[in-house]
């Protein structure tokens, strides 16, 4: 039997030794490297307040009002907005954290987001707020009324652009059918678009310029009623003496504050049954649709398909 000399069993151990330090400090270098490389992994972008470096494959997304975009492009947002007196985008059905906008930024930083896009309503004060987060996109002013480009923006920030083209596409030929459909059954019939405010028992008209419900009239192709198309603001309260004037063939009608159901808005639903509004054409003619206030006050590309979708069934023969 041969006998392992002292020498040479000291000599196998070193070497054993060596070879498990070169693999653990392979390892090491290897999680350095990954980790160098996730954080170089950014790119430069230009939003409406100027250069952001963001990262280039995000991952944990929120979209402040925005999630509307990222549900179409089939990208789950980390928080969906909410307000304490218009709710949230009940719509989209997301089964996600809710983010308080009136309140403190701590469900946001918990959702712990790797990139935030805001648009419009967030002024710089607000941006650099979100800033310290996390990297903050803010949507560039010119493109807020273009659904279809701000799809695409936000598709481009994700570095998801053939997504946007296949959303852009289906979006384009609904409306397409549609507006083929709507020329054939309602053609120069006037429609006006209502919010009836619930906390002040008035009536207010949307314009064509709206970005909530302009899109009917732009990309359905639906008349307005002279009252809407010379409107020049987002929208106007209409006074007493201007209800009679509303004599739209149809009018389009939804609560500014939760839904029809709801009991806080009983007493001013009550105010519908005045005579002042039973005198309106479209009331006394049986053409007032009841639409639903979260996605027709909301001009977003998965809410415009809804909206869509009631125009079809209401107009459509």
């Amino acid at each position: 039997m041969h006998k392992i000399r002292p020498f040479s069993l000291a000599l196998f151990c070193l070497i054993v030794l060596t070879l498990v330090l070169g693999a653990c400090n392979s390892k090491e270098k290897a999680d350095v490297a990954k980790e160098n490389q996730s954080i170089v992994e950014t790119r430069t972008v230009e939003d409406e307040f100027g250069e952001v470096e963001i990262p280039a494959k995000p991952q944990r997304v929120a979209a402040i009002y925005m999630e509307d975009y990222l549900t179409a492009l089939e990208v789950k947002p980390v928080v969906q907005w909410y307000h304490p007196a218009w709710g949230k985008q009940d719509y989209l059905k997301l089964d996600v954290p809710e983010f308080d906008i009136t309140g403190s930024m701590e469900a946001l930083l918990q959702a712990k987001p790797d990139l935030i896009i805001v648009d419009g309503a967030a002024d710089k004060a607000k941006y650099e707020e979100y800033s310290k987060i996390a990297p903050t996109y803010r949507l560039k002013e010119e493109i807020l009324a273009d659904p279809q480009a701000i799809v695409k923006t936000i598709a481009d920030v994700l570095n998801i652009p053939d997504k946007a083209d296949e959303v852009v596409k289906n979006y384009q030929q609904r409306i397409t059918t549609l507006k083929a459909e709507l020329d054939k059954s309602v053609g120069d019939e006037t429609v006006a678009v209502v919010r009836l405010n619930v906390a002040d028992k008035t009536l207010a008209l949307f314009g064509v310029k709206n970005r909530y419900s302009g899109y009917i009239y732009t990309e359905a192709g639906l008349t307005p009623h002279p009252l809407a198309r010379d409107m020049t603001e987002f929208h106007e309260i209409l006074s007493e003496e201007a209800i009679p004037k509303l004599d739209a063939d149809h009018i389009i009608l939804f609560p500014s504050n939760g839904t029809w159901e709801s009991e806080e808005n009983q007493d001013a639903i009550k105010w519908l049954d005045n005579t002042l509004w039973k005198t309106v054409p479209a009331v006394k003619n049986g053409n007032v649709y009841i639409a639903d206030r979260t996605y027709w006050q909301s001009g977003a590309i998965t809410a415009n398909l809804l909206k869509y979708d009631d125009l079809e069934k209401w107009f459509v023969k």
